[in-house]
């Protein structure tokens, strides 16, 4: 079987890729009987020289290849008919502004596999880039800080080669006796947790969060079941209750919101649940928070001050509570916001290193041994020209039936 490692070609580009050089090197030495080959690039983050000395051949054409490796969406004339390819399609929610790229698959006969549906038994996604979005995210989100009280200036984190050198950067500020509050319990907010350890900033429990004050910046990392509570006042441990049943819940996040100086968005938001904070809840005077870094970036959703996802090279804006509109995220009465929705692109060397570690654990295996965890079925959105039994929901998206 022949494996491509493909040229990025969405427009903004996109440095990042599946496989490093070494990580390919790993990958054809565990499985020998796989041939690779690599797509020449320009604009890779590891160029086609450091390929070519680990012994791969890149070349400019692609077409001999069975399985074709990339990370963002595919051009439709760039898609290679009955094919087999790997990359995030943007298409698994019905996103409008990729019907046309999935009709294009299906024509050309393409089996599509989504990054995302890369799932175990359980449903549960095992490759992806979310530590890298929560790494740079919560950089981020001190670089807004820093701007918007005219305390620090950290540099943008594209150009800095990797994770040690952003966390180089963070240890040369100096954090006032701030309050941080990180949602989540994935990969994501994982990611975040790994930069705010490695400034030295004090953990502290729920408890401690809410009821006392400290003299050095603490931050407190809490789940659904803390930012949440049930209707009928039921105590639970159990965060399947939520998962199963959020139209029995109420958020409880406004008691969090009133201490809070400095907030990452790094949980995972599920349809039917309650928003953290509405933008009612942003006008009372409980309500705190000064700086949203919103690595989820849910626009006009869960976090209410998310008005738009924002860009790397304008990763900020305002939030104006009263007028509940976009203004100068220096303003006085502003909430600075950073919600960037492509933030492991800023990192693309530790995001692409660490990308290749999960897909070659997961991934490649399923190619030479029948597939016995069933990772390549669960993960197949098209086959023959039709969606699989599991896709077929996306039917009426195909047709152009809203």
């Amino acid at each position: 079987m022949k494996f491509a490692i493909i040229k990025e070609c969405k427009n903004p580009p996109d440095r990042r890729v599946v496989f490093s050089p070494e990580k390919l090197a790993e990958a054809k030495e565990k499985f020998p009987m796989a041939d690779f080959v690599v797509e020449s690039s320009d604009i890779r983050v590891f160029d086609d020289e450091q390929y070519q000395n680990k012994g791969f051949d890149v070349v400019h054409n692609v077409s001999d290849c069975d399985v074709m490796l990339g990370v963002k969406e595919v051009p439709i004339e760039n898609l290679i008919p009955n094919k087999k390819y790997f990359f995030f399609s943007h298409t698994i929610k019905k996103q409008p502004y990729n019907r046309k790229l999935l009709q294009a698959v299906l024509k050309k006969n393409i089996e599509l596999y989504d990054h995302e549906t890369i799932v175990n038994d359980k449903g549960f996604r095992l490759i992806g880039f979310g530590r890298y979005a929560g790494i740079v995210g919560a950089y981020n989100g001190f670089r807004a800080w820093g701007l918007k009280f005219r305390s620090w200036e950290l540099p943008k984190a594209g150009p800095l080669p990797n994770q040690d050198a952003l966390i180089d950067e963070l240890n040369k500020i100096k954090l006032p006796n701030i309050k941080i509050l990180l949602t989540g319990s994935g990969k994501v907010s994982n990611g975040a947790q790994e930069m705010l350890d490695a400034m030295a900033i004090k953990s502290v429990s729920v408890e401690a969060y809410l009821s006392k004050n400290f003299d050095q910046p603490v931050y407190c990392k809490i789940d659904v079941l803390e930012y949440n509570k049930r209707l009928d006042g039921k105590v639970v441990t159990d965060v399947f209750d939520f998962f199963n049943h959020p139209e029995k819940y109420e958020s409880n996040f406004m008691r969090f919101a009133r201490v809070t100086d400095y907030y990452i968005a790094g949980h995972f938001y599920g349809d039917g649940s309650p928003y953290l904070y509405t933008r009612e809840d942003v006008k009372s005077s409980d309500f705190n928070i000064q700086v949203v870094a919103d690595i989820s970036c849910d626009v006009d959703g869960p976090v209410a001050t998310t008005l738009r996802a924002s860009t790397i090279a304008d990763p900020i804006y305002g939030y104006d509570p009263e007028t509940e509109s976009e203004t100068d995220y220096r303003n006085e009465k502003a909430i600075t916001v950073m919600a960037v929705d492509n933030l492991p692109c800023e990192l693309p060397q530790d995001a692409s290193e660490g990308f290749g570690d999960m897909f070659l654990e997961h991934v490649i295996p399923a190619f030479f041994n029948g597939d016995e965890h069933g990772v390549l079925a669960r993960a197949k959105i098209t086959e023959n020209g039709k969606l699989t039994p599991s896709f077929r929901y996306l039917q009426d998206y195909v047709d152009g039936i809203e």
